[in-house]
């Protein structure tokens, strides 16, 4: 017997019998036309996308992201939130590290150690450098892998955003996984993104990734505030000569795509010490121009959400 040919007959008459068996006013069909595919789209496209639910107590999201690994996104995002905590002390600041699978946070921020629930039954951000920090990586072992589905880890990311006692927060920075996944759709889709700063590396591997991430962004109709660039060039310790290592076309494809380059860092072989000792340049370096560059970023940030408000204001007046 040929299995291959039996099959399809058995399936047929099981079917066939199926329908046999039901109501008259049902039926199962094996071939939709393109009106039935219309329909049963609208059906689902009118069932519409999770309400978005501010976070108690904080006022702006800022996500900072990036389509390709590697680019200094938590670099960025960790020394934004501390220059923001710098040029604002009176501001409350949190940062959120979003990557489920490869938490850096808590090395950048050199902060550890299990957090403690309220009496709301709510996780205490653990505090350092003035900036309220929340990571996966708080919650399980550093030898540990997370080894999770899709479902597992927007429950995660649920837990990490509304059981955590954020508030009062002025903003949160939000530190996201590489790529364009699952853990970006439920952000945008659950949660009052103002805007997202994408970090990209000259080289044009990074960059073509990263235009996906734009156009992400550009469909979940989240801002983008611009694009920061890392690693843009080497500096000659002997005649300052600026060497483009890994080329020169992160201009050209940020006016491609409408963006504005915020702020550009060059090679520096002190953020990799910054990075390894949990003091982020911000701190460890403050008169260095990497410092005053992140300090430069978040002055930028705070005058785009400053802009969002006063746009917001006049509109409902």
């Amino acid at each position: 017997m040929n299995i291959h040919r039996t099959l399809p007959r058995i399936y047929g008459l099981l079917f066939t019998q199926v329908n046999a068996a039901l109501p008259s006013n049902y039926s199962v069909r094996l071939q939709h036309n393109k009106a039935d595919v219309n329909e049963h789209r609208a059906k689902v496209m009118a069932r519409g996308l999770p309400e978005k639910k501010p976070l108690p107590g904080v006022k702006n999201i800022i996500l900072v992201a990036s389509g390709k690994g590697g680019v200094g996104k938590t670099t960025t995002a960790v020394n934004l939130a501390c220059a923001m905590k710098v040029i604002e002390p009176d501001k409350e600041i949190g940062l959120l590290d979003a990557d489920v699978f490869g938490p850096s946070v808590p090395l950048m921020m050199n902060i550890s150690g299990e957090p403690m629930l309220n009496d709301d039954n709510l996780i205490e951000p653990l505090l350092n450098y003035g900036v309220k920090c929340m990571s996966m990586g708080l919650l399980v072992s550093g030898e540990n892998a997370v080894v999770w589905r899709g479902l597992m880890v927007m429950q995660a990311l649920d837990r990490l955003t509304r059981h955590v006692a954020w508030g009062p927060l002025d903003c949160l920075v939000v530190d996201t996984p590489p790529g364009t996944g699952d853990t970006h759709l439920s952000l945008a889709q659950n949660l009052p993104i103002d805007g997202a700063i994408v970090v990209t590396t000259p080289q044009s591997a990074a960059l073509q990734v990263t235009k996906r991430g734009v156009n992400m962004f550009e469909k979940l109709k989240v801002p983008i505030i611009g694009m920061v660039e890392n690693m843009s060039h080497a500096i000659c310790h002997k005649c300052g000569a600026k060497n483009y290592v890994f080329g020169n076309e992160t201009k050209q494809t940020a006016d491609q795509m409408g963006l504005e380059i915020i702020e550009s860092f060059e090679v520096d072989s002190n953020m990799s010490e910054c990075i390894n000792s949990g003091k982020p340049a911000i701190y460890a370096l403050p008169d260095s121009i990497h410092a005053e560059k992140y300090r430069h970023l978040a002055t930028k940030v705070f005058k785009y959400i400053s802009d969002k408000e006063e746009q917001a204001k006049a509109t409902k007046q």
